[in-house]
């Protein structure tokens, strides 16, 4: 765990910087906050102030962004939404008597594992950028001072790993039933339809342009069923037609079931 909470900042960041192997960083410290600028990205600042958090420095955005798992809209969600009915639940295969263990192989910022692990999923998250994986675990601290979300935590195991290696690397016992996918698709520029937090992802670790790499191992790892988020009119992962397509307005949920 990374030490945010420490009344000498200064000391809280470069030990951050070093756990995030960053070859550069400039700090700015005053009583508020540490200023961590990621030197070799140039365009992504790294805010350490009671929380993990990101601000792109070319296009800033009104707030800086973190894993905020206790926001009041993704609580509402959690307590009041589609719960099982939800297009995501269906395609996992969650049912009254099934509630499968999930691999998130792309876990990005954690909402999805988050609403699987609050329908009553164990599921565990890969995330290969050691910076995003950073952002998780403090997120998932934080979390915990939320009434609702304490019971629901546990079931959430955080991996800093690259997916292919890692569901490859399994034995037969750790096999999950579903691994689940959403790879991150390229960037749509200056698109409103872009949420602020994705803005920062994108500018953090980039388009995962090796994608289609990914359905393999995830089919090799899976017990029952692959799931894949796509935007609604994108291509197939890897050119390869699902066994079911669940379809959104905006995004789909292409499934690959193994027999």
């Amino acid at each position: 765990m990374f030490i945010l909470y420490l009344p000498d900042y200064q000391q809280a960041a470069q030990q951050l910087a070093s756990s995030l192997q960053l070859d550069a960083f400039v700090i700015a410290n005053n009583e508020r906050k540490t200023l961590l600028a990621w030197a070799e990205k140039g365009e992504l600042a790294i805010l350490c102030d009671g929380q993990l958090s990101l601000q792109p420095l070319t296009k800033p955005l009104p707030h800086a962004v973190a894993v905020d798992w206790a926001n009041k809209s993704l609580l509402w969600r959690l307590q009041h939404g589609g719960g099982r009915s939800e297009l995501i639940a269906k395609a996992c295969g969650i049912k009254k008597d099934f509630l499968p263990t999930i691999v998130d192989a792309t876990a990005g910022f954690g909402k999805d594992s988050l609403l699987l692990a609050s329908l009553g999923c164990s599921v565990a998250l890969l995330e290969r950028s050691p910076l995003v994986a950073a952002m998780l675990a403090d997120g998932w601290q934080r979390a915990q001072s939320e009434p609702y979300l304490r019971s629901i935590l546990p079931r959430m195991t955080i991996h800093h790993s690259d997916a292919k290696a890692h569901l490859l690397a399994l034995t037969v016992d750790q096999r999950p039933d579903v691994v689940y996918l959403d790879p991150m698709f390229p960037d749509r520029g200056n698109s409103a339809k872009v949420k602020k937090d994705m803005q920062a992802f994108h500018v953090a670790v980039g388009a995962d342009d090796d994608a289609d790499a990914l359905l393999a191992p995830a089919l090799f790892a899976a017990k029952k069923r692959v799931v894949v988020k796509r935007p609604r009119h994108a291509e197939h992962l890897a050119g390869q037609k699902p066994s079911l397509i669940y379809e959104g307005e905006s995004s789909r949920f292409d499934v690959y079931l193994r027999h």
